[in-house]
């Protein structure tokens, strides 16, 4: 597999629109419209490669109604896969395998983790991938984390505007200008540190992850093991709204919230998601490789096969 190895101090290792342009703190963004026609989803990506950074609607913790209160707990802090996970509907591995199968010309990894206290259960590609702007939420949780311990502040300023706008525009909007602040502000080996603290082995100069890493990473977050309840609060309202939701958020059925961020880079299309309704929470993972993106709509049509056995089998 090939590494991309990010330029030294800025880190782009693109996974969507580049996002180039900074905006007025307040400005609000626009989604793009969300569809479950993957013909459709190719075109808005398009889309969306070719205009640059689209705005996202403003979500504090409020807006997105999320509060301490309200997140789920979503079982003990170890996210190691000690536990045997049994609230899997039992024919669902067979189904996703089949879906993997029947896509070959992919490379294609799923980790789906129920957020109860399960495993994080593998399928297809096991082995890292790169990660492209999935790993956003791991810069993400090691920045609140050095609010948390005094090291930073949202206040700070990272380039032109606060930290804590940076985080948003980094996670809703995708926006690889404000990545490249945030891990220069949180360091590189700061970062690889991060993540081994939570039992995750990451490389921020190669950024790669394997589906089953970047589950705990959402499974920690989701559950407020790793943040205080304010800041797990912030960062879940921002994974709402995003500047991209037609994979796994397009093929869930209404009424199941989801939390999620997707990454593009070359030929990797990825989407990482928690998936939450009536009481029952799952980190669903999507890993894909192809040799480009020419093949948008029968990749979208993928997520949308996975995602769907998922909420079907366990919502």
């Amino acid at each position: 597999m090939d590494h991309f190895i990010p330029p030294h101090p800025r880190h782009d290792p693109r996974g969507g629109p580049s996002g180039r342009r900074q905006r007025e703190p307040g400005t609000r963004f626009r989604a793009p419209i969300i569809t479950a026609c993957a013909a459709v989803c190719a075109a808005v990506l398009a889309v969306v490669l070719a205009a640059g950074l689209q705005a996202a609607p403003e979500a504090g913790a409020a807006s997105a109604g999320l509060s301490a209160e309200s997140l789920s707990a979503a079982g003990s802090s170890d996210f190691t896969g000690q536990a045997a996970g049994d609230s899997l509907d039992p024919d669902l591995a067979a189904e996703i395998n089949g879906i993997i199968d029947a896509n070959s010309q992919y490379q294609i990894g799923v980790a789906l983790m129920d957020l109860s206290g399960g495993a994080v259960q593998q399928y297809g590609v096991e082995a890292e991938f790169v990660a492209a702007s999935t790993a956003k939420v791991l810069a993400a949780e090691a920045y609140f984390h050095l609010v948390e311990i005094g090291r930073a502040s949202l206040d700070d300023t990272l380039g032109a505007y606060s930290a804590g706008f940076q985080l948003q525009a980094m996670i809703q909007a995708s926006n690889n200008d404000s990545w490249s602040l945030v891990m220069s502000a949180v360091g590189l080996q700061e970062l690889s540190d991060y993540a081994a603290s939570i039992g995750v082995d990451y490389q921020p100069e190669t950024n790669t992850l394997t589906p089953a890493a970047m589950a705990r990473i959402l499974a920690g977050l989701y559950s407020g093991a790793l943040l205080n309840s304010d800041h797990t609060a912030q960062l879940l309202s921002y994974l709402q709204d995003t500047n991209y939701e037609t994979l796994i958020p397009a093929a869930v059925p209404a009424g199941v919230e989801v939390f999620h961020k997707y990454g593009l880079l070359g030929g990797n299309l990825h989407d990482a998601a928690v998936l939450t309704h009536d009481g029952r929470a799952y980190a669903l993972v999507i890993y894909t490789k192809g040799e480009d993106l020419s093949d948008l709509p029968e990749r979208t049509a993928v997520f949308h096969a996975v995602a769907g056995a998922v909420a079907d089998a366990q919502f």
